[in-house]
């Protein structure tokens, strides 16, 4: 199994999902973020709106544990739709890498595929003033409304990492490379991941 898989995490308002996008886009290969909910959809049969409403959040409690390294989980209806999303987008995310070279975007993605030979693990991260700035002009918001909106996404986000995983979203020691995208720009971050990924692929 030789297919290159990048993981990229981010931070809210960082650039992240347009920085994998772009990695992906020179590579000349695919990214994989919000398709994953379509996909997970048409595999469990459950409306895409209501997976939609849980994407990277936490269950409200603590029902299901799941030992990512076990084979072939039974995604039962008596489990929370949170839990099930995340049984089925993580079957799908191992599935891809094992087909293709992939971008996958958040989702706990550097954990669930924590165990293949041809990742790269990355965090993007930015200064808080830039990211204000840039969720101020991505949503027309004012400043204390944006301030507002990335301290509530990047709360959920670190829950939604943090319990389905044991780890601490953000720490340095759980990915291969942190960035932060206030130094390069969205362009000057993708071109250095996909950089290292080309050297990667060839080592």
């Amino acid at each position: 199994m030789n297919n290159l898989v990048i993981t990229i995490g981010r931070q809210y308002g960082s650039g992240g999902r347009e920085i994998a996008q772009r990695v992906a886009e020179i590579l000349g290969i695919k990214s994989y973020g919000k398709e994953l909910i379509t996909m997970a959809a048409e595999r469990s049969g459950l409306h895409a709106d209501t997976l939609h409403s849980v994407d990277e959040r936490a269950t409200s409690s603590l029902l299901y544990t799941l030992a990512m390294g076990s084979a072939g989980v039974n995604v039962g209806f008596n489990m929370p739709v949170n839990d099930r999303l995340f049984v089925v987008q993580s079957e799908i995310m191992k599935e891809l890498s094992e087909n293709e070279d992939c971008v996958i975007i958040g989702r706990c993605g550097d954990y669930v595929l924590r165990d293949h030979p041809k990742k790269i693990s990355v965090f993007v991260y930015a200064d808080l003033d830039k990211r204000v700035e840039r969720i101020m002009e991505r949503h027309s918001l004012t400043d204390s409304a944006a301030r507002d909106l990335i301290a509530k996404t990047d709360k959920r986000r670190v829950n939604y990492y943090n319990f389905y995983t044991g780890r601490k979203w953000g720490r340095y020691e759980n990915y291969d490379l942190s960035l932060n995208s206030g130094l390069l720009g969205i362009e000057g971050t993708a071109q250095t991941i996909a950089e290292i990924a080309k050297k990667y692929k060839e080592k």
